[in-house]
């Protein structure tokens, strides 16, 4: 008989005290085998007080941001799987034993939450429409193999958090998870769960337009990270068609007098046209530092075996 799996719930947090003491103790009812995590993202009021008084494990984490306490939560904890959700109270406790087993016995490195609106408040139409943007966005570059990207509820196997490099700060960590699944090519499962409001007297730490922004220019980023072919050659190919657009008429006058009347025009066009070759080059080396890291992070996953259900037993 082998053991049981260990899991890992972890609950970032930053002023829940409306909301914490329910979290857990909802959660402590849905996985009682699982040891809970609250991290505390610098809260000016009893969150901290709250969680730990429900029986969770808290810590600190001084660096402000949901992407900054996801680093140091997959950094500190050793488990075989991870439930993650957020501390606001708007998630399903009790779909996190069906996740969890699906998870189990795919087996997948990542299951997602699709969230299923119960209230018609449950989030503004600016976040919906911003969600189904980014999370389009992300399919049609990165692969349509995910939904709600930007759902807080997810459960990871262990190979997945210890290769991961976070790099986001604050809530653009939700694109980094995905992105980082989707580029290792990891087996993704979702499950449909309730979403509801947030209760009187608490308020969302999101920010549409703003985190939004930061969201978009994290996958500007990992386009030219992971990507840096393509990203690079069309900066070329603009540039080099600018280039050609200059030297046309400079190119047409001297096949037909032998003369080059404008040399700055000849210059800049040569200028450019240089810049672009440069800029081709840089997508060429990028593209082979990219496959090295991609091989690396690969490795890093590989080295350690996934627990399937039927081995846990």
């Amino acid at each position: 008989m082998g053991r049981s799996p260990s899991i890992a719930l972890l609950i970032p947090c930053h002023d829940e005290e409306v909301t914490i003491a329910g979290v857990v103790s909802a959660f402590h009812k849905a996985l009682p085998g699982a040891r809970i995590y609250v991290y505390d993202n610098n809260s000016s009021d009893r969150t901290a007080e709250l969680a730990r008084a429900a029986g969770a494990i808290v810590r600190q984490e001084a660096q402000q941001g949901k992407g900054h306490v996801v680093r140091r939560m997959f950094r500190d904890i050793d488990a075989d799987w991870y439930v993650m959700v957020d501390g606001d109270d708007t998630y399903d406790a009790t779909i996190a034993p069906q996740m969890l087993l699906l998870a189990q016995q795919g087996p997948f490195d990542l299951v997602n939450c699709i969230r299923r609106e119960t209230t018609l408040t449950a989030y503004p139409g600016g976040h919906r429409r911003g969600n189904r943007m980014l999370t389009d966005a992300v399919r049609f570059i990165f692969g349509d193999r995910v939904r709600d990207m930007l759902s807080g509820y997810k459960v990871f196997s262990r190979r997945f958090v210890k290769s991961f490099p976070v790099l986001a700060g604050g809530f653009d960590i939700e694109a980094e998870l995905t992105i980082h699944a989707l580029e290792l090519s990891m087996p993704v499962a979702h499950v449909e769960g309730d979403y509801k409001g947030r209760p009187a007297g608490s308020k969302s730490k999101l920010r549409t337009y703003r985190d939004g922004w930061r969201i978009l220019m994290l996958i500007a980023g990992m386009i030219r990270h992971e990507r840096p072919m393509p990203f690079f050659g069309l900066i070329s190919g603009v540039l080099a068609v600018v280039s050609l657009a200059l030297a046309a008429p400079v190119i047409s006058h001297y096949l037909a007098t032998g003369l080059v009347p404008r040399f700055p025009t000849a210059f800049l066009a040569l200028g450019i046209m240089v810049l672009a070759a440069l800029t081709l080059t840089t997508g060429l080396i990028l593209d082979t530092v990219t496959r090295g890291r991609r091989e690396l992070r690969m490795l890093m996953y590989l080295k350690y075996p996934i627990q399937p259900a039927d081995e846990a037993s």
